[in-house]
């Protein structure tokens, strides 16, 4: 194994890249041979909280959930990536307090740009009022206070942001850093 167990949480709005960020990191630790799980908002809405809606004590109760299993595989030395889009502060930091090693990643992007990527239409409909409760419409996204990671998706590549979360890891001591040989 080459790595230590750690939750990295990606937060931020829909359509911000999140679980795009996620599968790259993913790629490149399980290249270099680490035991690493990714758990996305939509398959967890899907497989492990399914009939909860969009109130704010039903997404707690989703995060929680995601944060608890995180915990579980983490702690038995497994990189979790948790790509969740976790718009509350407080059970961010419940989260942070349950995970003992744990690196919060805030992907930003502007509002407009998730709109502009938006490929399910969801925030048309937010701004129809189809839905209800839509976070960053209706509802509030509150940035992280303070992120070990700040991604701009916005800015950079997914490459760059991927690498960005993995140099954190590496530097925190939750990876290896990569050995490139020169012949």
């Amino acid at each position: 194994m080459n790595n230590k167990g750690v939750t990295v949480w990606l937060t931020g709005l829909s359509g911000a890249g999140k679980t795009t960020i996620a599968r790259r990191i993913e790629a490149e630790l399980k290249a270099r041979n680490c035991q690493v799980e990714v758990l996305d908002g939509d398959l967890i809405r899907t497989w492990l909280s399914q009939g909860l809606g969009f109130s704010k004590k039903d997404r707690d109760i989703n995060v929680s959930r995601v944060g608890f299993v995180a915990n579980l595989l983490s702690r038995n030395g497994v990189v979790v990536i948790a790509a969740m889009i976790s718009p509350y502060q407080d059970i961010r930091d419940e989260i942070r307090a349950i995970n003992k090693d744990f690196v919060e990643v805030h992907v930003n992007a502007p509002l407009e740009l998730c709109e502009a990527r938006d490929v399910k239409g969801l925030y048309a409909k937010a701004r129809s009022g189809e839905i209800k409760g839509f976070t960053g419409i209706d509802d509030p996204y509150e940035v992280p206070l303070n992120p070990e990671v700040v991604c701009e998706s916005g800015k950079e590549t997914v490459e760059e942001s991927a690498f960005k979360v993995i140099g954190a890891l590496e530097e925190l001591g939750y990876v290896r850093v990569a050995v490139e040989y020169q012949i």
